[in-house]
């Protein structure tokens, strides 16, 4: 302590030095927003193209459910075709009813049997499995409900101008080896039947094209007719076609329309077929249309990373923009600046409350802020420990970041009460320094091995595992940076210097003691 006291500028720098290279340490540690979940479901969401009928779609789950139940991890398989499932676990959105659509539960044994499901059904999809439809395979999240990790919103007025600038998206996308299944949530544009009307035979027949649509619609939809009473309900009594007529293009141009004078003139007479491409699905986000580029990582990567590495390259394409339309960035990074966004505002009255309880407690506003100062020094253990055990930086360490700073403000106050003591007890202000250290130095780590013993089950749980390893580095490190730098930095900033006279009565002090 009297080396630390004594060459006090040279401590409080390498202190410094450590901060600094731990803040630049921390861009090499992985970003992450919240973990997997470690429950043993597997899910499994299949997408026909558009407009793909329900039978297609059943056939196609059918074949994916015999494809896992051969699988020895399976336990239980629950299918959900043309809908999503229920939501029994909050990190799930609903899905809207689509006839293309189908999402497949897959309860195994345990965290070990999902993974290995997991590896084998993605085995087979990248195989070519399932050619009919776009299978994923993909484990519950903690946290808010993210659709794809990684998303870009393509917006603009346009959907043809939307789909140029998506493809363009999409294949710097797909140059990404992080990336799988990149593709647009549009889906390509499918062919659809539009029935023209002839305008000229409409009118020489006495027809007006309204009055020709309520005569199809009645046809192929039904009309009410009347009612009928049913228990205590009123139930509408429809009339239409039979299914063989409503149900074929072939037939649907054999369908008869009445003119006015009661004549049955064939639908083949007064209108054709006219083929064309059309988009299947318009979304819009904040009443604006949009495409999302979208995919998931590989195991083991971050989407944050992911994301972060793919932005400089869509910095060419975003420049080159017409006006009106614009690149934004989604899934996983949306979702974590969201959360930031809300702690950010907490961080301001949180700060205030801290200086107010600190300033309680020593009653001096250069105490104060010299006891702040010590709250990053957890930084300095705590992203050596996520380097070494390559842990994620998400939304659970930052928590531990924040209690870490609580932990190290009050070791700080501990040492700055006994200063304060000893000074008051006699003692010069050199020699309260370092018997006050020295005094406090075992309780303060025997505290801090205690916590971080105490962290060591939580570094086997996926959620809270993160945050464990930031509170055991952090404490331990912390700890001991808050021993070293808080001697030096109250002989700075009160301008404390060593005197021979206050070394013997320090000594003699201490051989009372």
């Amino acid at each position: 302590m009297r080396r630390v006291v004594d060459h006090k500028w040279l401590a409080a720098g390498v202190t410094i030095v450590f901060f600094m290279l731990a803040v630049v340490g921390m861009g090499s540690v992985e970003k992450q927003f919240f973990p997997n979940s470690d429950r043993p479901e597997l899910t499994v969401e299949v997408n026909l193209p558009p407009g793909s009928a329900f039978a297609a779609t059943d056939r196609t789950v059918k074949g994916i459910e015999k494809t896992i139940m051969a699988e020895p991890e399976a336990r239980l398989v629950t299918s959900y075709i043309g809908q999503g499932m229920p939501r029994f676990i909050l990190p799930t959105n609903p899905e809207l009813p689509n006839s293309a659509y189908a999402q497949i539960v897959v309860l195994t044994q345990g965290s070990a049997a999902r993974d290995a499901l997991k590896k084998k059904l993605r085995s087979y999809i990248a195989e070519g499995a399932f050619p009919e439809a776009r299978v994923r395979v993909k484990q519950f999240v903690f946290g808010p409900p993210v659709p794809f990790p990684v998303l870009f919103r393509v917006m603009g007025p346009d959907p043809d101008e939307l789909r140029r600038i998506a493809r363009e998206t999409k294949t710097i996308m797909a140059e990404n080896p992080h990336l799988r299944d990149v593709h647009l949530d549009w889906g390509e544009r499918t062919p659809s039947q539009h029935l023209v009307l002839d305008q000229d035979r409409l009118r020489l027949l006495g027809l007006t094209p309204q009055e020709s649509g309520l005569q199809l619609q009645a046809i192929l939809n039904g009309a009410a007719t009347t009612q009928m009473r049913d228990g205590i309900r009123s139930v509408d009594v429809v009339v239409r076609a039979p299914g063989s007529e409503r149900h074929s293009l072939e037939n649907l141009a054999n369908v008869s329309l009445t003119t006015r004078d009661g004549r049955a003139i064939p639908l083949s007479q007064l209108a054709h077929f006219e083929s064309r491409m059309e988009d299947p699905l318009l979304k819009r986000y904040n009443r604006e249309p949009y495409i999302s580029v979208q995919g998931d990582v590989a195991d083991g990567v971050q989407p944050p990373d992911v994301t972060a590495q793919i932005l400089p390259k869509l910095e060419k394409i975003k420049a080159a923009l017409p006006a009106g339309y614009r690149i934004e960035t989604g899934g996983a990074v949306e979702e974590s600046k969201k959360a930031d966004t809300a702690l950010g505002k907490l961080f301001p009255p949180m700060m205030l409350l801290m200086l107010i309880f600190i300033m309680l407690q020593v009653r001096s506003f250069a105490t104060m802020f010299m006891v702040f100062a010590t709250a990053p020094l957890g930084l300095v253990g705590a992203v050596p420990t996520m380097l070494i055990c390559h842990q994620p930086f998400g939304f659970n360490a930052i928590l531990g970041l924040i209690g870490l700073a609580g932990i190290i403000m009050r070791n700080t106050l501990i040492l700055v009460d006994q200063i304060r003591h000893d000074k008051e007890a006699g003692l010069g202000d050199y020699d309260a320094i370092v018997e006050s250290t020295v005094r406090r130095a075992r309780p303060v780590v025997l505290t801090a091995v205690a916590a971080m013993l105490a962290f060591i089950p939580l570094t086997l749980s996926s959620f809270w595992g993160s945050m464990a390893y930031v509170l055991i580095g952090g404490v331990g490190v912390g700890t001991v940076l808050t021993l070293l730098f808080l001697p030096a930095l109250y002989a700075i900033w009160f301008k404390v210097k060593h005197t021979e006279a206050a070394t013997e009565e320090g000594e003699r002090t201490c051989s009372a003691e």
